[in-house]
């Protein structure tokens, strides 16, 4: 034991760069692996836990007042019911900050549905002005219990009595509304009925949605939301960074072990002298073995070791979502285990990569056995001795003819080298896309940047002519949007009419064409997947009373809703009813024009009738993943680091044979040292080229199979600029050329003596 541990000291004293690398890398492999599954638990156990506090509805059902609602409470599988609650559309401000919202006519706590208050009291029945909001709605507001909201237009207000949860899809500017409960006495213009119903199989949710909609009629029934729909809006982004993570980093585990498993074998082979000296003096293979797999597995120990206990003690004070994600995640039944299994994963994962290329070092004979006289790169192919003809450097030559000469091994390293530079591409990737989100939003589906609704006071005629007069507004384009129910009546999607045919919108479209005749569409890859349709086909749905049959032309890229929209012209929409006006605008703002201010402006002409607010970016809620990609690369460049001095120690190690020899024919130090120098960059650049030719379509299929499961659809994902690929692949090639110099001088250089040793 005492000959071992003093084997695996000299080693480490041999190699440190190597073992501090080892030990960063799986540190950061461990930590990406464990922020992934906090934020997965954060994405999901939330919504689940508030889901069960408020003994959550599975289906909430917005009718018509007229819609005899009592009726739900005695379909099939139906287990309980809240409401019909009395709602009213409005806006509310405070601080300057306004929200359209739903007034939820709301007697007492249901039993179904119930807010999970945070902050603040129920409803007091001898105030009937207070209201409680919903915790996304109150975020928003910048709102707190006590706080007065004003009704813009009306003399009205309302106190906040209290801030809640709610399993229910929260507020989202511009795409729906938040949610206020409030006493039935605050409700003074209803305009309808939400009804929730609780069901003994959520499974049958569709076919519960279904029912519903035939006793009630299509004509009474607004609008349908599930508890599938609410949890994959809580889950947002959290989850897109979970995966994010949780995929780069087993890539990098498996890049790690390659890694590792690499340098063994590069180590074993060159001390074979060593190892059979170690075997004729008493060692067994299996303490061979182990003096490897221990010394390795002590690397990655401490790595995941420091891994877990920072992300432990620090991860809850990281600032941001990545912070609140770790913070949850503790609190979750799963974490001791997840805190556990990831680490001892990881280490188990790279004690099967090393103790395989240890398993080599074990088989090595106790008696030397000499080296084969020939050279490592056997004799001169036909191409190399046709470059000598040309006169070409004969450094350059060899160089390049050692690189590839011994066939499996250099693919092997090739291969590995090629592994995190691929994940690099892909992270660059992402971090690209993210980017265009920000700077070309119109390419992405959101050529507007300001969505503005007026309270009716004004007049369309008067509206347009307040914003047409802003000289920053490019284009207003009125819309309306409209809760219609699919084929089938299991659900509803957003049917909109945007622009006209005189001044059409410009859809972002992926496949298809624009929308330009009658009765023709675009549709997002959500709505596509749930009707199960494709570009060129028709599609029928029901708005009210009224059936409306689309030809779908195109795929837009659309960012909300899930993808689950059909838009139309505003002017197909009036052939069904003519007396549809405007209910929003969309604005195209000029070029350096700034939407904050010119929401201001159109705000203060609008003189307190219209609500102007910025078209959301999916991207705004992505900015954590920039800091996790950068993290990312580091760790992976600690791997093409330690694949890369492997790579520099057996060529120069191989290299040592063959000195003799090329001294002989006259070359001078400079000239063979140029030659292990040569070799290395070879497969530096072999391995940045493979790794952009594998990484950049690899990227696209990750990116875009995202935006088809999010709704977005194909099509989002966008290549690195060509200057920051250049710039990886010359880093990879002049870091490996400037690591090789040195080592590829001193053996150069090495005396006749040591050489002869070398190659005896």
């Amino acid at each position: 034991m005492r000959a071992t541990l003093r084997w695996a000291h000299s080693d480490l004293r041999a190699h440190r760069g190597e073992a501090l690398f080892i030990t960063l890398a799986t540190a950061g492999i461990v930590a990406s692996l464990l922020l992934a599954a906090a934020l997965f638990g954060y994405a999901t156990n939330p919504w689940q836990r508030t889901f069960t506090q408020a003994h959550g509805a599975h289906v909430w059902i917005h009718t018509a007042a007229s819609a005899d609602a009592g009726r739900l409470a005695r379909l099939d599988g139906v287990e309980s019911v809240a409401g019909p609650y009395r709602t009213e559309s409005a806006t509310v401000a405070v601080r300057g900050v306004r929200a359209a919202v739903e007034l939820r006519g709301t007697p007492e706590p249901p039993s179904v549905g119930r807010p999970v208050l945070t902050a603040g009291r129920w409803l007091d029945p001898a105030l009937p002005d207070e209201v409680v909001l919903e915790s996304r709605l109150a975020r928003a507001l910048l709102a707190e219990p006590g706080d007065t909201l004003t009704l813009p237009g009306t003399a009205r207000t309302l106190t906040v009595a209290g801030i809640a949860d709610s399993a229910e899809p929260g507020y989202s500017p511009g795409s729906r509304p938040g949610l206020v409960w409030a006493l039935p006495s605050a409700v003074r213009s209803p305009g309808g009925e939400v009804t929730g119903l609780r069901l003994g199989d959520p499974a049958d949710t569709d076919y519960a949605v279904q029912r519903a909609v035939t006793v009630l009629g299509a004509g009474a029934v607004g609008e349908v939301s599930t508890w599938q729909q609410a949890r994959a809006a809580a889950q947002g982004e959290n989850r897109l960074l979970g995966q994010v993570l949780g995929l780069f980093g087993l890539g990098a585990l498996a890049a790690a072990g390659f890694a590792v498993h690499g340098a063994i074998g590069t180590r074993i082979r060159s001390h074979l002298r060593d190892i059979s000296v170690l075997k004729a003096i008493g060692f067994t293979p299996g303490q061979v073995v182990r003096v490897f797999l221990l010394q390795h597995l002590a690397y990655a120990a401490l790595g995941a070791v420091a891994a877990a206990a920072l992300t432990e003690g620090l991860g809850s004070s990281v600032p941001g979502r990545l912070g609140d994600a770790v913070g949850v995640w503790q609190t979750l039944p799963g974490h001791s285990l997840a805190l556990s299994a990831v680490p001892v994963g990881a280490v188990l994962f790279i004690g099967l990569t090393t103790g395989l290329a240890a398993w080599r070092a074990g088989r090595v004979p106790p008696v030397p056995v000499p080296r084969p006289s020939a050279p490592a790169g056997g004799r001169l192919t036909g191409l190399a001795r046709g470059a000598l003809g040309l006169r070409l450097p004969a450094a350059l030559v060899l160089g390049c003819h050692k690189a590839f000469a011994g066939r499996g091994r250099s693919l092997a390293g090739v291969a590995r080298l090629t592994l995190p530079l691929t994940l690099i591409v892909v992270a660059l990737s992402a971090w690209t896309t993210i980017d265009r989100f920000h700077s070309s939003p119109e390419r992405v589906g959101l050529p507007t940047a300001l969505a503005v609704r007026s309270d009716g006071a004004l007049g369309d005629a008067r509206v347009r002519a307040v914003l047409t007069a802003d000289r920053r507004v490019a284009a207003a384009y009125p819309g309306v949007e409209v809760a219609a129910l699919v084929p089938g009546q299991t659900g509803t999607i957003a049917l909109r009419g945007l622009g006209t045919h005189d001044r059409p919108y410009p859809y972002a479209l992926a496949e298809g064409r624009a929308a330009r005749g009658p009765d023709e569409a675009v549709a997002g890859q959500g709505l596509l997947d749930l009707l199960h349709v494709r570009v060129g086909d028709w599609v029928r749905m029901t708005v009210g009373e009224q059936p409306q049959i689309l030809h779908i032309v195109g795929r837009s890229l659309e960012p909300q809703n899930a993808g689950r929209v059909v838009t139309t012209s505003l002017d197909t929409l009036r052939e069904n009813d003519p007396r549809l006006s405007p209910a929003f605008y969309q604005l195209r703002l000029r070029p350096g024009a700034d939407p904050q201010r010119v929401a201001a402006a159109l705000t203060a002409a609008g003189r307190g009738h219209l609500d102007v607010h910025a078209v959301p970016n999916p991207a705004d809620g992505l900015s954590p993943l920039r800091a996790v990609v950068a993290g990312l690369v580091a760790v992976l460049a600690l791997i093409g680091l330690v694949e890369l001095l492997t790579a520099i120690g057996g060529s120069v190690r191989e290299g040592e044979r063959d000195v003799l020899a090329l001294r002989a024919i006259g070359m001078s130090p400079r000239q063979i040292g140029a030659i292990t120098v040569t070799a290395t960059t070879c497969t530096a650049l072999t391995a940045a080229v493979a790794g952009m030719a594998l990484g950049l379509p690899l990227a696209h299929r990750l990116i875009d199979a995202q935006g088809v499961s999010s709704g977005i659809g194909a099509g989002i994902a966008q290549s690195p600029p060509a200057g920051l690929l250049l710039a990886l692949g010359a880093g990879a090639v002049l870091g490996a050329a400037a690591l090789t110099a040195l080592p590829a001088a001193r053996a150069a250089r090495r005396r006749q003596a040591d050489t002869l040793s070398a190659v005896a």
